[in-house]
């Protein structure tokens, strides 16, 4: 039974920001994004979890392992070094979404995403250390069989990248309306699941559903753990035995 932690990182007053005193430019808003994406997931990172950018102004960490006291630090670290701050709402699930979804409440119940008047809230609870066990988090890394030689040396960048966001897309509905899991593109042609309890099974179908939607071939490595690292480097071993072998599901636990 898995139990995953998951945070929602969310910049304060944002909207607003952008355009006082007067719209700023949109190659500064991208490049600030980008850094604060990038030291949101070094530090989540550097404690064991998973980090996905989303929209950018909103983002979702897997956090299984950090404290609330690790989350007022990230919130001060942040604020010490940017010219917004963050909002962060914590909550623990049988599946993500339900965790997601708690976390959500918590920042939306503290304010709006564009009131003024909140700043740095952080709500809601971590699973502490005594309750945690080593199949809490389910991670499945997707990519699409031979990307390269489909798409990345036969078509030009941009039709590879409509190629590859559209099977991304059909994933992310199925696996969020079908099991509940919470899928982010991360680059290339991979695409990590943050997933409940589900059996190979799930994942065949979910697989089957995309190629006869889109036409997009995957295979999916899974694994388990303690925290999103652990599961996540335990799916990417099972991805790596899926090109080895060629199969198209692997479990790397029993």
């Amino acid at each position: 039974m898995t139990n995953t932690q998951v945070t929602l990182v969310q910049i304060d007053n944002y909207g607003p920001w952008t355009v006082t005193p007067e719209p700023r430019r949109e190659a500064d808003l991208q490049t600030m994004q980008s850094r604060l994406y990038a030291d949101v997931s070094q530090f989540v990172g550097n404690r064991g979890g998973y980090t996905f950018f989303t929209r950018f102004d909103n983002m979702i960490a897997v956090t299984n392992g950090l404290s609330m006291e690790d989350h007022a630090l990230l919130q001060e670290t942040i604020g010490n070094r940017y010219p917004v701050t963050l909002s962060l709402g914590v909550a623990t699930g049988r599946t993500p979404v339900q965790a997601l979804s708690d976390a959500t409440a918590r920042v939306q119940e503290a304010g709006s995403a564009q009131d003024k008047s909140r700043r740095e809230c952080l709500e809601g609870r971590t699973i502490e250390d005594p309750h945690r066990t080593d199949d809490d988090v389910q991670i499945a890394h997707f990519d699409v069989i031979n990307a390269t030689g489909q798409y990345t040396d036969e078509l030009n960048a941009f039709d590879t990248f409509i190629e590859i966001e559209q099977g991304y897309a059909e994933l992310m509905r199925h696996m969020r309306y079908a099991h509940d899991s919470l899928s982010f593109f991360v680059g290339g042609d991979n695409v990590i699941v943050v997933c409940p309890d589900l059996a190979a099974g799930d994942y065949e179908d979910a697989i089957y559903h995309v190629e006869e939607a889109v036409d997009v071939e995957l295979q999916v490595g899974v694994g388990r753990g303690e925290s999103a690292h652990e599961a996540g480097y335990a799916a990417k071993h099972a991805l790596e035995t899926c090109r080895a072998d060629g199969t198209r599901v692997e479990l790397d636990f029993d």
